[in-house]
């Protein structure tokens, strides 16, 4: 293990150096015009794994964006590690609040700037370059290990579920490893036992077939943006309660131990303010910030668009609203669920001056696992041995959609295993991903193939 360890500390700049190549692929899976560049990636991440010393690594074509498979299965008797994560990343708007260019990796202050840097391209080259240490150095690993990167996590996933359905016996593991979560702060690893899951919408509403003359016509037609706002608000009351009715019927409540257990890590809610530049924290009356975005349900508005809105001013009554719209689902509620009290409601509540159209765009269902399980207990000791510091145990208020899907059709557990940071900007402008926790990461991954072929 050592001989693995001076590998990966001796080969440090090696790795930045391929990291910014791979960050430089603009795999936007979003964006039609960047579909060619997601596939680069796709193969990028393929030359990588075989680099490494993966076998029988395959580009899969699927309906959507390719899925990326490598093994190496030479240690008999082992435990198996199914690696998931994705290399498609989020769009960079709005542009020109990012300090460098998105896809051109910068390091500033010990941080590496580019869009994926945290979400995800980062997280899964680290696990990529453990495995590499291991074969080299090691000669072998001591668990048999699959890769399994999609291309698609950020629209949704939406061929994933298929995919894993058809691949059973080929994903076959005994253990899924995630990287795609922060750490519970700078100096403090983690360990994530608890993900919320999403229902996403948009909604729009059409009053007139054009744009009218304010003046002209203001008075005689609903004003659509204006009845799409009315619809908004009434989605929750003023304490943070989501008042459409039935959305709180499948929640699960936390238990006091839990409670208990959060008010003990170090979080300050004062810090947490200043770091999002809030003038004040805002959620649910009755739950504490944590608890608030671990374990309870949200209705956000994630986007708005409507008239006219260019500098200066025109005086039109707009034609179209549209506004996207999700929710983050805790334990024992389900996205078809929801989504079906959610559109019932909508329905009922839009004036029938006005047309509506509500869509579906993606969804997933959360996931909690037992944080005193063998696997989640074995990268713990991962943690530590990597970063010199034993982790916490927390949930994460975002959204694996797969890790539903992995327990429900191959049985498997899952850990995550992320090394971001609270601050990175997942999804935002300035995303970066922390060169010392990309490190103690490589380090970390690696132990955690000992610390699994031990359980058996």
């Amino acid at each position: 293990m050592n001989d693995v360890v001076d590998f990966i500390n001796i080969n440090r700049d090696r790795y930045l150096d391929e990291l910014k190549e791979y960050l430089a692929i603009p795999s936007v899976s979003a964006l039609p015009q960047h579909a060619g560049d997601v596939r680069r990636a796709g193969e990028w991440t393929a030359d990588a794994l075989r680099t490494a010393g993966m076998n029988n690594v395959q580009l899969i074509d699927t309906p959507g964006h390719p899925v990326v498979y490598g093994e190496w299965l030479g240690a008999p008797g082992k435990p198996t590690i199914l690696f998931y994560g994705h290399y498609d990343v989020q769009p960079v708007d709005p542009l020109e609040l990012w300090t460098t260019p998105p896809f051109e990796a910068t390091v500033r202050d010990g941080e590496i700037y580019a869009r994926g840097a945290a979400d995800d391209k980062g997280q899964v080259f680290m696990h990529i370059k453990a495995v590499e240490a291991y074969l080299k150095k090691g000669g072998g690993l001591p668990v048999n290990t699959k890769f399994f990167i999609e291309g698609e996590e950020e629209v949704g996933s939406v061929h994933l579920d298929e995919f894993i359905r058809t691949h059973k016996e080929q994903l076959a593991a005994d253990v899924v490893v995630i990287s795609d979560s922060p750490m519970f702060d700078r100096d403090i690893p983690s360990i994530c036992y608890g993900l919320r899951g999403l229902a996403y919408f948009q909604l729009d509403m059409r009053g007139t077939k054009s744009d009218l003359h304010s003046g002209s016509f203001g008075g005689a037609v609903a004003n659509p943006a204006f009845v799409l706002a009315q619809v908004l608000a009434q989605m929750k009351d003023k304490s943070g309660r989501i008042k459409i009715p039935g959305f709180y019927d499948d929640v699960r409540a936390l238990s006091e131990e839990e409670r208990a257990e959060w008010k003990k890590l170090p979080f300050k809610e004062a810090k947490y303010r200043k770091e999002l530049g809030a003038p004040k924290l805002f959620g649910e009356t009755g739950y504490s910030t944590l608890e608030r975005v671990w374990a309870r349900p949200t209705f956000e508005v994630n986007g708005l668009l409507s008239g006219f809105t260019g500098e200066g001013a025109k005086t039109v009554l707009p034609a179209v609203a549209m506004a996207k719209v999700s929710m983050r689902l805790v334990p024992d509620q389900t996205p078809d669920k929801i989504a079906e009290i959610f559109e019932a409601h909508v329905r009922k509540i839009t004036p029938p001056t006005v047309e509506l159209k509500v869509t579906r765009m993606h969804g997933g269902k959360p996931w909690m696992t037992e944080f005193d399980n063998k696997y989640v207990r074995a990268a713990g000791r991962a943690i530590e041995k990597g970063f010199g510091r034993a982790p916490v145990f927390n949930r994460e208020g975002g959204s694996i959609p797969v890790v539903s899907t992995f327990q429900e059709e191959l049985g498997l557990p899952s850990v995550l295993f992320g090394v971001g940071l609270p601050d990175e900007n997942a999804h935002a402008p300035n995303e970066k991903l922390d060169l010392g926790n990309f490190h103690n990461g490589i380090i970390a991954s690696a132990y955690l193939y000992e610390e699994i072929a031990g359980l058996t």
